[in-house]
């Protein structure tokens, strides 16, 4: 608590000290304002890029994903275009994770598209070394922008197009400043005396390379500032090139932080696929620096180019990343392998709740483990980390109920009801169902209310379809929960008491409602397996009618037992609104079950032995 404090105290302190610290720098240096701006103008016409490249696609991202990875050599190019779009390595290495956590990938065809990803990586320098130094973008970017801006006022995906316009624009004119703010700093920022002929000062702008993209978060951004110190003379030929490893090695940090973060062994493997890849690879190049820079002067001074450094370090970063991929390309199957025995899936516990202390409510709340943000650039990536989170929601709901019931959760997995836990009163030191509900149920419930109130992706008829179920199934097994809170009260002091008709009659509401949960959880294993659709209906019409069929016959036992004067009126009203709660349960739960069959939202995941969403 007191770190959490003191976070969030100190960081308005950081970020007034970096804004006093960007005003003095911009105050006493107009070349480092101006490069400072192209630099924010160039980061903001990537996102316009991104944002109008995504909503323009809708859905259609899923839809080509699945058709360009299903061979090694697709998504291959799939990277290596989709980095030449969005001009982002990190952002497709980050979206590639985001799919293969949620399972619409597999892990070979994620690694094949890291490798497209990092070769695609080198067309934005090319364009840039093309167009030179003298080649002033800014008039082809005004025009631009008009058009940008008048499309935005004509519709959802003219709206789109127009902010990729936009972004083209923005990218074009941040180009331009930052070639002017070099410009302006002359020899103040002249880093060409710093000699790196030695593996020590190549290392050293290796380092400065990989520094500059982890602050950045973009490697084409480290290039292009690159290439305008190269041309403006403040930077050596060795010196760039050492810069372009780093830049390399920089852009893998944000995908292993990221897949470090989430909770999925496949998302995890690729991040630590993209580190190997960009280190290995960047170890090789800076061994080889010098071989590579030879073969780079011998290929383009036949062409007349061996006086252009900026052709030549695009050259020299598109052979070390193309050297890297036909280092791997042969090891995808292997280096598959081995990521799957060093990341092994971690074995889900046969039952989530084990924290049965009295000190429970100073523990953290359960959180959610699937909900990827980057998901949320995808309308299917962000359905299928739903649906993992509610099945992860569904498992703590059935076990909260079975506490409410005051039994352990395994009599679920059982072959046969152990009739003497059935009947046995409840331990007087068991924590309440609204307990459990705030410490396991409350937090998950919120992250994906949040989650899915953050997307922001068009969605098809089918897709919103889907939102909308998998939003009432949340809701459903909450409702469910809930009840089961209301239930417990009077259950528990019912079978804390003596012997008698009022303990009887809860006894029996609690065996109607565990054998209830048992043909639950059976159903919901059917669900997404190769039973036909009608067995499954019929399976669901025969658990309504078993609840029916209990609740008249419950009704008529209890009046009955008024007649003779073994309940009186208090106890059979409480007894009714318990059976209702019963009712209610089974009800919510039934209906999770009809959405599930309706929607697929129980089809197996490949991480996952348990296809339906509800199994504990």
């Amino acid at each position: 608590m007191e770190t959490t404090r003191l976070k969030k105290h100190l960081r308005p302190v950081l970020l007034l000290l970096v804004a006093v610290g960007l005003g003095y720098s911009f105050w006493s240096s107009a070349g480092l304002l101006q490069l400072g701006a192209g630099l924010a103008l160039f980061l903001f016409g990537m996102q316009c890029l991104e944002e109008g490249l995504r909503d323009l696609a809708g859905s259609q991202l899923e839809r080509w994903l699945e058709k360009s990875t299903a061979t090694r050599g697709k998504s291959l190019l799939f990277g290596l275009f989709g980095t030449f779009l969005l001009q982002s390595s990190t952002l497709v290495s980050l979206l590639t994770i985001a799919f293969i956590s949620t399972g619409l990938i597999q892990l070979a065809g994620g690694i094949a598209i890291l490798f497209g990803a990092n070769l695609g990586a080198t067309s934005g320098i090319w364009l840039l070394a093309l167009a030179g130094q003298n080649l002033s973008l800014s008039p082809l970017a005004l025009p631009l922008l008009v058009l940008g801006v008048l499309m935005g006022f004509n519709g959802a995906r003219s709206k789109a197009a127009g902010r990729i316009l936009l972004g083209i624009a923005f990218i074009f004119l941040g180009i331009d400043q930052i070639k002017e703010g070099f410009g302006s700093f002359g020899d103040a920022m002249d880093m060409s005396e710093l000699r790196s002929e030695g593996m020590l000062g190549a290392l050293l702008f290796v380092t400065f390379g990989i520094l500059i993209t982890v602050v950045l978060q973009s490697s084409h951004a480290t290039l292009m500032l690159t290439l305008a110190a190269l041309a403006g003379g403040q930077l050596e030929l060795g010196q760039s090139l050492a810069i372009a490893i780093g830049s390399n090695v920089g852009s893998s940090v944000t995908t292993a932080f990221v897949g470090s973060l989430g909770g999925n062994r496949s998302g995890q493997r690729l991040a630590l696929a993209h580190v190997l890849f960009n280190v290995v690879t960047g170890v090789l190049a800076f061994f080889l620096l010098s071989p590579l820079t030879w073969l780079v002067h011998w290929l383009v001074t036949p062409l007349g180019l061996a006086d252009n450094p900026m052709i030549q370090l695009a050259l020299f970063h598109s052979l070390f990343n193309g050297m890297g991929v036909a280092l791997f390309w042969p090891l995808q199957g292997a280096l598959a392998t081995a990521l799957a025995r060093w990341l092994p899936e971690v074995e889900e516990p046969p039952v989530l709740i084990t924290d049965m202390a009295p000190a429970l409510p100073t523990l953290e709340r359960t959180h959610a483990r699937y909900l990827n943000e980057r998901a949320l650039d995808s309308a299917d990536a962000s359905a299928s980390a739903v649906l993992q989170e509610l099945r992860h929601l569904g498992r703590l709901s059935i076990e909260v109920i079975c506490h409410a019931l005051y039994l352990p959760v395994e009599m679920l997995n059982q072959p046969r009801v152990d009739e003497r836990q059935l009947l046995a009163a409840p331990d007087r030191h068991a924590l309440s169902a609204e307990v459990l509900y705030q410490r396991h149920i409350k937090g998950v419930y919120g992250d994906l209310l949040s989650f899915m109130g953050r997307l922001d992706v068009p969605l098809d008829d089918e897709h919103q379809r889907l939102w909308l179920s998998c939003q009432v199934v949340a809701l459903q097994l909450v409702d469910a929960v809930k009840d089961a809170k209301h239930l417990q009260k009077n259950l528990g002091q019912a079978l804390l008491g003596e012997p008698s008709a009022m303990r009887e009659a809860y006894l029996e509401l609690r065996r109607h409602l565990l054998g209830m949960l048992r043909e639950v959880r059976a159903v919901g294993a059917l669900i997404g397996g190769e039973l036909p659709a009608d067995a499954l209906h019929a399976r669901l019409q025969l658990l309504d009618e078993s609840a029916a069929a209990f609740d008249a016959a419950f009704r008529q036992r209890l009046f009955a037992a008024v007649r003779r004067q073994e309940l009186d009126g208090l106890q059979t009203s409480s007894l009714m609104n318990d059976l209702g709660y019963v009712s209610r349960i089974i009800q919510s739960l039934r209906n999770v079950l009809q959405l599930g069959t309706e929607h697929g939202l129980f089809e197996p995941h490949e991480d996952d032995d348990a296809p339906a969403l509800i199994l504990p």
